[in-house]
């Protein structure tokens, strides 16, 4: 597999095949392809059933690329203006928010890591559910705005505000905790919840989480007549 990522703030993911190479992404990702792509939903099990019961809500579905006759290319992209980063598994594994899992090799593997209920608003009425991927390949994560990566020295700690992390390596200790005392609006009353992060390794920030985005877009929002 070959690939590259094009753009800047809506940004695209290029992934070349070639036969009996398999790639996989989350359903409704995709922009374009070669003629030759074949892509089929993948069949709802495993971390599909998994993350459903996690969610409790209905489980989320997988599109897999394969390529006949050739070389072949599908485009890959968020919903929203949003930076993609790869993240390569095989050097270790990564904890990933479900919704910034965009798609990897079939070699990587997808469990549930961890599930909490928290703020509605923020992270939807599922609560937020984070994907651990190991084994080996490439995956893509993806988010709104601009990304920071953060390498933590050992014992290093940082608070990051919780929708806006993004993704970071399995060796780094996390803890997820509402702020005493502190609410915005996006946080419905629940709270605003921090997550700190304790060194060694590294972890992704985005600059706008969804939740942001959509509260500066609601004001401009026709209301219904």
């Amino acid at each position: 597999m070959r690939f590259t990522i094009t753009g800047d703030n809506l940004q695209l993911l290029n992934v070349q095949l070639e036969e009996k190479e398999v790639f996989q992404s989350v359903s409704g990702s995709m922009a374009y392809m070669t003629g030759n792509m074949v892509m089929e939903a993948k069949k709802q099990g495993g971390i599909l059933k998994g993350l459903g019961r996690s969610s409790g809500g209905a489980s989320p579905s997988l599109v897999e690329y394969r390529t006949k006759g050739g070389t072949g290319v599908v485009g890959l992209g968020g919903s929203v203006p949003s930076k993609i980063v790869d993240l390569d598994i095989g050097k270790g594994r990564w904890m990933v928010q479900k919704t910034g899992y965009l798609g990897s090799q079939t070699t990587v593997d997808l469990n549930v890591g961890f599930h909490k209920r928290l703020g509605d608003v923020i992270f939807g009425k599922e609560g937020l559910v984070l994907l651990e991927l190991s084994g080996n390949g490439i995956a893509f994560a993806s988010a709104c705005g601009d990304f920071i990566v953060v390498d933590l020295k050992q014992n290093e700690q940082y608070k990051v505000a919780t929708p806006k992390a993004v993704a970071w390596q399995d060796a780094v200790k996390y803890d997820i905790a509402a702020a005493a005392g502190i609410k915005t609006p996006s946080s419905g009353g629940d709270g605003f919840f921090v997550t700190t992060f304790t060194g060694p390794g590294k972890i992704i920030i985005q600059s706008m989480a969804v939740s942001d985005l959509a509260l500066s877009l609601a004001p401009f929002i026709p209301a219904e007549r």
